[in-house]
């Protein structure tokens, strides 16, 4: 029998009974479109924390301060802190595959503007902290080498500092007060938005590292240092010779590491392992509405095979094939699956934007999830609607021919 005359023949039994017909996709339809929503949720959570992560730098590494010991119990991360200035500077100078290096000097304090005051992060860094974290400016200039050699009183302010402190009013040039040292605005940052962890990454002052270091905490220590590789390829050859130059510094000889070298893509696994497994899990409980629909596209064909009967036995009587009778009834539970299926994404769609509408939630449905549902659908009408087609096709055509 011709492919053409099975999808006719099949697409006639399938408009025969259209109410019977949409009650039977409504399981894949409910199937899929769940899945699809599923999958669009957590993509969306996955693509959002890549961005974040992508946000903090362009192949960054960062080397922070190791751990310390009291009585044999770790104190943990951080506790033990060896950098220095004379680090961030030996690895520059010796660095081949280090494209930047910036230290960073961390505290906390209150700026003092026109439109009043606001605590935030004040970072001291070198001209390469903005090559390293990706981060232009919006107005202004960035502070330079000479600059930082000068320890000059000039600031950067973040986005979020900037609206509060200069509240739709040109903030370059005009006079801020950090602890109870003025500073000049040389800049404003061009907004970046939160980090993977929530926190506002334009809640920051950066000015240079010399001059926070002289005039606002004392902080001899750094609190990290950030360093950039000039490819992703090279990051795993960046953190030997990180290593290698910061062991040789601090002489540790056959000690262990005082220092963490860590790298984004590190910490892009850490923070997108939990929503991976989370989306894969409601996907996998969702494809159960899918099986669902599978075991209802099987009972109606068994019901369409008893009602067919004499149909049946007449097509085989004028010498149709058992195979063929199994090729009619397989097309019409594919067709079924395959309808529900492109249903299914329609709605699992357009619930997807609906959801993001609403929650404010990323969401984003990639390719392979549509070619996924669909195959899957069609699968499904194969696997649940062959027994029945089998059934089908090894009737006795005179027994068929009898059946009332």
């Amino acid at each position: 029998m011709k492919q053409r005359t099975l999808l006719k023949l099949a697409w006639q039994s399938i408009l025969k009974n259209k109410m019977r017909t949409l009650l039977t996709m409504l399981g894949i339809v409910i199937g899929v479109g769940a899945v699809i929503v599923m999958v669009a949720v957590g993509h969306g959570a996955q693509s959002q924390i890549e961005a974040s992560i992508s946000s903090l730098g362009t192949n960054l590494i960062i080397v922070s301060p190791g751990s310390s010991a009291q009585g044999g119990v770790s104190q943990g991360a951080g506790t033990f802190n060896r950098l220095s200035i004379a680090d961030a500077e030996e690895l520059k100078r010796d660095g081949t595959t280090l494209a930047a290096v910036s230290p960073v000097i961390t505290t906390r304090l209150v700026v003092i503007g026109p439109a009043g005051n606001w605590r935030t992060s004040i970072n001291g860094v070198s001209p390469d902290y903005f090559t390293i974290r990706d981060w232009t400016v919006t107005s202004g200039d960035i502070f330079t080498d000479v600059d930082v050699k000068s320890a000059r009183k000039i600031a950067v302010l973040g986005a979020t500092v900037a609206k509060n402190l200069f509240p739709g009013v040109e903030a370059v040039g005009a006079q801020i007060q950090i602890g109870h040292v003025p500073f000049t605005v040389s800049a404003v940052l061009a907004a970046k938005g939160q980090s993977a962890t929530g926190a506002d990454q334009d809640d920051v002052i950066l000015m240079p590292y010399t001059t926070a270091q002289n005039r606002l905490s004392g902080n001899v220590r750094l609190g990290q240092i950030l360093v950039s590789s000039f490819s992703p390829n090279d990051i795993p050859a960046a953190q030997s010779e990180i290593t290698a130059i910061m062991r040789e510094a601090h002489r540790l000889g056959d000690n262990a590491d005082d220092f963490t070298v860590r790298n984004q893509t590190e910490i892009a696994k850490a923070a997108t392992s939990t929503t991976s497994v989370m989306s894969g899990l409601l996907a996998a409980i969702a494809s159960v509405s899918l099986v669902v629909g599978g075991i209802g596209i099987m009972n109606i064909m068994l019901v369409s095979v008893t009602e067919r009967t004499r149909e049946i036995g007449i097509r085989m009587a004028i010498g149709a094939r058992g195979s063929d009778v199994l090729t009619q009834f397989l097309v019409e539970s594919v067709v079924m699956s395959i309808l529900g299926g492109i249903v299914g994404l329609m709605v699992g769609f357009g619930g997807s934007l609906i959801l993001a509408h609403f929650t404010g939630w990323s969401t984003a449905v990639p390719a392979s999830a549509v070619l996924i549902a669909v195959g899957f659908s069609a699968g499904v009408g194969v696997f649940f609607g062959y027994y029945p087609a089998r059934k089908a096709a090894a009737l006795n055509p005179i027994e068929a021919l009898r059946y009332e």
